[in-house]
């Protein structure tokens, strides 16, 4: 396995392309064909779409559990919110292998070195299993303290603290489908993964509300049933996952002698990802603190209202930023293909492309936001109180949504192309020195409540879409080494 380390090795033809591969060989290899040849927009737009509608598929989880927990109370719809925000944590540092999977399988495939690709597959697989298992002890132990930090007392703190530990549960199967997801973009199946998200959502939707209501044979188990439902939805999408994979069939197959971890090919994969996921670390506690902030801007019952207006904002926004994640995750396949097969003008031409595809759609989507606040958070939540605070501040919100796929396209373009650092530092100064001093002065010192706290929010929108447009503008990030 150490001859797919980084040591230099002779220049070879290109193979062929085989038309009717084999049970082990690549059947995406006439896709790949057309990532690195076909027309920019057509082709980018053919990839993003699956991997838009995947991304709602995967909100929609998030969004069912903050539903279900409207119709119970503020202090449920504040448990699943914190749960959201530790389970973000647990995807960011997923991250540390997604992005490298992500970025090696594409430049093999770009070259028609279709085994190798999948060795840096089946590789990742084995670090995801790792490190799911490291999340699940990790979050486990810590609900107590995350509780605690947001100042969650009485049954808001029960809930939370139960809410935590049982969807510990869901990480080591996220690992696994997010790290296996993330292999199939790489050769270009989109596809697979849209359909794993989409079985994910009709299980979520069975058992998290059947469980909640007690519906047929199901027992009533209120709140603590949504999270039940949803470790019962993350557990089926890692089995079919896995399933997908063994069988071989879908661009990519996992294999007994491809699992034991060779150190060469592995911390290649990390060193593309460790500043990915230091990048994503940086951020969850950027924002981590954020939510501090916002759970300080008032003592209760408003203090509670602003909260649970912050998580329903959140997860309805994902929305807007939903196609920016699909377009980049389409151009990270399509970069990392371009550049393998040795094409860095169509590489730079593809991030355009799909960032002018994607603020077009992002910003009449932004306007179905503002006109629609009061609408949205009557249908989120019961509480008058909670409709009253995030209504106002989620119009503000909205207008500054064609700035953040900006950045979240041409970030994720990076990234693809293996300049994962770059980002990184975006990430330093939009966090740090942004949001979070912006976010305190306007929110606690000026007393701003919610609106005043995402002022701080605002600033960072604005920061990351500057800096990655220069950066990706630049040019500098094609002669990066993978």
């Amino acid at each position: 396995m150490s001859r797919f380390g980084r040591q230099a090795t002779p220049s070879l033809p290109r193979p062929p392309i085989p038309p009717l591969p084999r049970k082990g060989s690549s059947p995406r290899l006439p896709r790949g064909a057309r990532v690195t040849t076909g027309p920019v927009g057509w082709t980018t737009l053919t990839l993003a779409l699956p991997v838009l509608a995947e991304q709602i598929l995967n909100t929609l989880v998030g969004l069912v559990d903050t539903y279900l927990a409207g119709q119970i109370s503020a202090a449920a719809t504040s448990a699943v919110g914190l749960s959201a925000y530790v389970g973000w944590l647990g995807a960011m540092l997923v991250m540390l292998i997604g992005t490298g999977t992500t970025a090696l399988v594409a430049r093999y495939e770009g070259r028609r070195e279709h085994e190798k690709a999948n060795h840096f597959a089946n590789q990742s697989i084995t670090l995801a299993v790792a490190l799911g298992i490291f999340l699940f002890v990790l979050c486990y132990e810590l609900a107590p303290w995350f509780a605690r930090y947001c100042r969650m007392t009485g049954e808001a703190h029960t809930i939370s603290v139960h809410y935590l530990r049982m969807d510990a549960v869901g990480h080591l199967a996220m690992s696994v489908m997010i790290v296996g997801c993330a292999g199939l973009r790489g050769v270009g199946n989109m596809r697979t993964p849209l359909t794993i998200y989409a079985v994910i959502n009709v299980v979520n939707v069975v058992f998290s509300w059947g469980l909640m209501y007690g519906v047929g044979p199901l027992p009533r188990m209120g709140v603590q049933g949504i999270v039940v439902g949803t470790v019962i939805a993350k557990m089926t999408g890692a089995t079919l996952t896995v399933a997908l994979l063994a069988g071989g069939r879908h661009g990519l197959e996992l294999l007994w002698s491809e699992a034991p971890l060779v150190w060469r090919s592995a911390s290649r994969i990390l060193r593309i990802g460790i500043p990915a996921a230091a990048d994503g670390a940086i951020m969850w506690s950027g924002h981590f603190i954020f939510l501090a902030i916002i759970s300080r801007l008032a003592s209760p019952p408003l203090g509670e209202a602003y909260f649970a207006a912050h998580v329903i904002a959140i997860r309805v926004e994902a929305f807007s930023y939903l196609p920016a994640v699909a377009w980049a995750a389409a151009t990270a396949t399509m970069i990392g293909q371009s550049l393998g097969a040795g094409d860095p003008r169509r590489a730079i031409r593809c991030g355009h492309q799909a960032v002018l595809q994607c603020v077009v759609l992002s910003a009449v989507i932004a306007a179905l936001f503002y006109v629609g606040a009061p609408f949205i958070f009557r249908q989120m939540t019961v509480d008058a109180a909670v409709q009253a605070a995030g209504v106002r501040p989620f119009q503000f919100l909205a207008m500054f949504q064609p700035l953040l796929v900006t950045a979240i396209v041409y970030i994720g373009a990076l990234r693809g192309a293996g300049d994962t650092r770059f980002p990184l530092l975006i990430t330093i100064v939009g966090t740090i020195f942004i949001r979070v001093p912006l976010g305190y002065y306007f929110g606690i010192v000026r007393g701003g409540g919610l609106l005043g706290a995402w002022m701080g929010m605002f600033g960072d929108m604005t920061w990351r879409a500057v800096a990655a447009t220069a950066r990706y503008a630049g040019g500098a990030w094609v002669r990066t080494r993978v």
